[in-house]
């Protein structure tokens, strides 16, 4: 099944309309990250009645600060977890499948330097391969120096014995992320992004709704549903708070927040379309250096994190170990001045109950789902590449709690997202109207289709997100419709005016440009 044109609108009147009708839903969703609108899709496909609010925009968290990887965990396969390393490879496959303009098939180098290396490590890879299966994108092969020099030209030459090459893939989320959203749209899901979940409503105990607020008019709405879903990544604990406090029940946190952060360089660091994967850094963690979107990504800390800021801040200890480790394996080692964009994101990961919260590398990397007394279905942790998997599951609970009747699953296993078509660039060339898929055309059919503002965003790109998108405001367009903010925040901050100038002739709205700009200057500035 694939979702075909026409296109559907996103003017935020007509969304604001739909929500002040009365109606009783069968699923309100809280959360608009990629677990939320895996759900919203998964649950308007098998013909419930869905609504989904988010409180900023769609993606605006981790969803679109991950490493920009759909992979099946090779870490996780070192720590024993086949099953969850089986799930992920499944879904891998599944979603390369199902938007192959936004996620494809990605080669890695493991360089080796020390003798025992290569074969330790590709053992474990050829385990790998065998748990992909048919799912498998390629076969896991040794490689000399000269052919790991050949796929790696920029990997320190000093003391190199070969490598192994294995494969898995890439994706650009925040796309995604959108992709999901529209898909979920199109199969008669309305959501609405800058929305607030401001409170529940309880009735005998049990969960019936949710109190929302515009963040734009400032309006409040109750909303009535059969089954509410606490899908708020990192935040969910703020709301089973409230639905604890509400029927008279202790809630204990179920979220550690493990703090990832990103630097992006330019291509020259790494002038190849095979990514290089550290797997034992000095202090044991994994580095990773990705070709995308035609920039370079140095990667990633896992620091906890007390606080839980929507934009949080790199440590320059994490700046610091990144670099230091780049330079460790890279000819060519970046500076601070070659950063291009730094970025955090926070990954919400499940805490046992007897876990204190100082350390998060041996935290669970699974999804949980867990229901209230009072019917709250809360899911957190997982990853990116699970997320179909995720809804799936939540769902499954939603069923088993009789908060909805029961509907068969596997609905979405084969479900091609809007814009689905085969690709014609890689996700590490520069952007493009190719990134568009299936719905290039309609990009270009738009007025300023021949109009480059710079960085592959043309006026025809704003014009889109503003229609067709969600898109809001100046961050919403060059942060997410467009991943300038994340590749370049000192091209994205001189193109904001323009994009501020369209978008206000599109929607009417204010565009948040000076909100926009102090936001780049964060994502330029190196941490103390």
């Amino acid at each position: 099944m694939t979702f075909e044109s026409p296109l559907l609108r996103t003017q935020r009147a007509d969304l604001i309309d739909r929500l002040q009708a009365p109606h009783t839903y069968d699923i309100a969703i809280i959360g608009g990250g990629a677990t939320g609108l895996g759900v919203a899709l998964d649950a308007a496909v098998r013909g419930f009645s869905v609504v989904l609010v988010e409180s900023h925009d769609f993606a605006k968290g981790t969803s679109s600060r991950a490493t920009k990887l759909v992979h099946g965990g090779v870490r996780y396969l070192a720590q024993g977890n086949i099953s969850l390393v089986r799930e992920a490879l499944q879904e891998r496959t599944r979603l390369l499948a199902n938007a192959p303009h936004l996620a494809q098939p990605l080669p890695f180098v493991m360089p080796s330097y020390k003798f025992w290396e290569a074969p330790f490590y590709g053992v474990g890879l050829k385990m790998y391969d065998a748990l992909a299966g048919k799912a498998g994108l390629g076969a896991t092969e040794f490689l000399n120096r000269e052919e790991t020099l050949r796929l790696q030209p920029t990997a320190r030459q000093a003391g190199l014995k070969g490598g192994v090459k294995y494969w898995d893939g890439q994706f650009d989320d925040a796309r995604l992320a959108l992709a999901l959203a529209r898909s979920a749209a199109r199969a008669g899901a309305l959501l609405v992004n800058y929305c607030s979940a401001t409170g529940l409503v309880h009735e005998g105990g049990k969960l019936v709704g949710l109190h929302v607020a515009d963040q734009e008019s400032g309006q409040t709405l109750t909303l009535n549903a059969k089954c509410i879903v606490n899908a708020a990544g990192v935040w969910v604990d703020q709301l089973r708070l409230l639905d604890g406090q509400a029927i008279g029940r202790e809630v204990k946190p179920m979220v550690a927040p493990s703090q990832g952060v990103h630097i992006v360089v330019d291509r020259s660091f790494l002038p190849t379309d095979h990514a290089l994967l550290v797997p034992k850094t000095a202090d044991g963690r994994v580095l990773f250096a990705v070709p995308w979107l035609g920039k370079t990504i140095l990667g990633t800390t896992d620091t906890p994190r007390n606080d839980l800021a929507r934009e949080p801040l790199a440590f320059r200890e994490e700046v610091d170990f990144i670099l230091g480790e780049s330079a460790r394996y890279l000819s060519k080692a970046p500076q601070p001045a070659d950063i291009k964009s730094i970025w955090v994101g926070l990954r919400p990961l499940v805490k046992p109950p007897e876990e204190d919260g100082d350390s998060t590398q041996a935290l669970s990397r699974e999804h949980t789902v867990l229901v209230s007394k009072s019917g709250l279905v809360t899911v957190t942790g997982g990853k990116w590449t699970t997320y179909r998997a995720m809804a799936e599951d939540v769902l499954d609970n939603c069923f088993a709690a009789d908060l909805l009747a029961k509907r068969p699953g596997g609905v979405t296993e084969n479900l091609r997202l809007v814009g689905a078509r085969k690709a014609s660039h890689t996700i590490s060339s520069p952007p493009g109207v190719h990134l568009y898929g299936s719905e290039a055309v309609d990009v270009l059919a738009l007025p300023g289709a021949d109009r480059v503002l710079g960085g592959g965003l043309t006026e025809a790109m704003v014009r889109f997100a503003a229609r067709h998108e969600y898109a809001r405001t100046v961050e919403d367009v060059l942060a997410r419709r467009s991943r300038l903010l994340f590749l370049d925040a000192a091209l994205a901050k001189a193109l904001a005016g323009e994009v501020a100038e369209l978008l206000e002739q599109e929607t009417g709205a204010n565009p948040r440009l000076a909100e926009f700009l102090a936001l780049a200057d964060q994502y330029l500035v190196l941490p103390a």
